[in-house]
């Protein structure tokens, strides 16, 4: 089944998370446990969410 140019342009944009991803990984290895802490409370209250669009993806 072909693709529409929708569904590629949103599948680009979740490469483009993917790589913001792995350079927060990278960067985590600098932080100490405070930087830590602050940002994996930053992420947690990020909005939407990996799982908000999971969840959007899946409703019918």
């Amino acid at each position: 089944m072909p693709l529409s140019g929708e569904a590629i342009r949103l599948m680009n944009y979740i490469d483009d998370v993917s790589v913001t991803l792995r350079r927060i990984l990278t960067g985590v290895a600098t932080l100490d446990d405070d930087e830590r802490a602050l940002v994996s409370e930053h992420l947690a209250q990020a909005s939407p969410s990996a799982q908000d669009v999971l969840d959007a993806l899946a409703k019918k």
